[in-house]
C-alpha cells in the first residue's frame, strides 16, 4: 500500500522534519529558507514512497509471474510409448523425453542424454549452459551434480530423457516459490537487516540533532536557528531513498531471474 510507504520510520522522520521547518517559518517568517525545505522535504517523501509503491508492484507482478514456469504440456512414457499430455499431469516415476526449446515441467533425474544442456542460471546464476549426464557427480550439492535437471529450467541443446523425481510444491523452484508466497508471515534476514540499519541510523540522526540543538541552546543561539540546524543535521544523515534503491535492486535482480529462465 502506498500509505505504508509514506509512514515508515524513516518517511516519518523525513514528516516531522518538514513540519517543522513549517512550524519554524511560522514562528519567524523573515527566513523563508525554512519555508522552502520543509516543501522540499514533503515532495522529496512523496516521490520517494511512489517510487518505492512502483516497485514493489513491479516486484510483485514479477513474482506471480512465476507460476507460469510450467510448460503446458511434456512428453512422457505411458503404456509402453510416449505420449503428449499435460505437464500438470505428471507424477514421480513418469520418464519424460525432453529436445532443445523444451522447459523441464519437473524436477527429473537423467537417464539418457545425447549432449543434452540446460540454462541453470535462473537458480545457480551460471550463464553458460550445463552439459546433462546419467552420472551423479556431487552428492553433497544437487544444484550441482550432472545429473538432475530442475523444473522451469529450460533445454538449450540436445535431447533428454529423465525420471520425474520432484513435482509442484517439492520442486527447488516450488520450494523458493513458498518462500516468496510466506514471505508476508515472517521477516527476512534482509529486511532483518535493513531494519537494524534503519535503527541504528535513526538514532544516530536524532542524538546528534539534539545534541547539537542543546550545545547551541547552551552556546546562547537563537531557539529558531537551533532548531533548523537540529533539522538540518537530522535530514542530512538520513538516508530518504534508501527503501526505494534497495527495492529497486531486489526487483532488477528478479527481473534478471525471469528473463534468464525464459526461452
Amino acid at each position: 500500500m502506498l500509505l505504508h510507504e509514506l509512514t515508515g520510520f524513516f518517511p516519518l522522520l523525513l514528516w516531522a522534519g518538514g513540519i517543522l521547518s513549517i512550524i519554524t517559518y511560522i514562528l519567524d517568517s523573515s527566513e523563508s529558507s525554512n519555508l522552502y525545505m520543509g516543501i522540499v522535504l514533503f515532495i522529496v517523501n512523496i516521490l520517494t514512497g511512489l517510487a518505492t509503491f512502483s516497485q514493489n508492484a513491479t516486484s510483485e507482478a514479477i513474482v506471480d509471474s512465476f507460476k507460469n514456469f510450467i510448460p503446458p504440456q511434456t512428453k512422457v512414457l505411458r503404456n509402453g510409448a510416449y505420449t503428449t499430455i499435460d505437464a500438470a499431469k505428471l507424477v514421480p516415476g513418469d520418464i519424460v523425453e525432453l529436445k532443445g526449446g523444451d522447459r523441464v515441467p519437473a524436477d527429473i533425474r537423467i537417464l539418457f542424454s545425447q549432449e543434452m544442456r540446460v540454462d541453470n542460471s535462473s537458480l545457480t546464476g551460471e550463464s553458460n549452459p550445463l552439459l546433462r549426464t546419467v552420472e551423479c557427480t556431487n552428492k553433497e550439492n544437487a544444484l550441482e551434480t550432472d545429473n538432475l535437471a530442475f523444473f522451469g529450467t529450460l533445454v538449450k541443446d540436445g535431447i533428454g530423457k529423465g525420471v520425474v523425481i520432484q513435482i509442484g510444491d517439492q520442486t527447488v523452484i516450488g520450494q523458493i516459490a513458498n518462500l516468496v508466497s510466506n514471505a508476508g508471515t515472517q521477516e527476512s534476514p534482509l529486511r532483518k537487516e535493513i531494519d537494524r540499519f534503519i535503527f541504528i541510523i535513526s538514532s544516530l540522526s536524532i542524538s546528534v540533532g539534539v545534541l547539537f540543538f542543546v550545545a547551541g541552546m547552551v552556546l546562547g543561539y537563537p531557539l529558531i536557528i537551533n532548531i533548523v540546524f537540529a533539522i538540518g543535521i537530522i535530514v542530512a544523515i538520513v538516508p530518504e531513498g534508501l527503501l526505494s534503491t534497495v527495492t529497486a535492486a531486489l526487483t532488477m535482480r528478479i527481473a534478471e531471474f525471469r528473463e534468464s529462465s525464459d526461452p
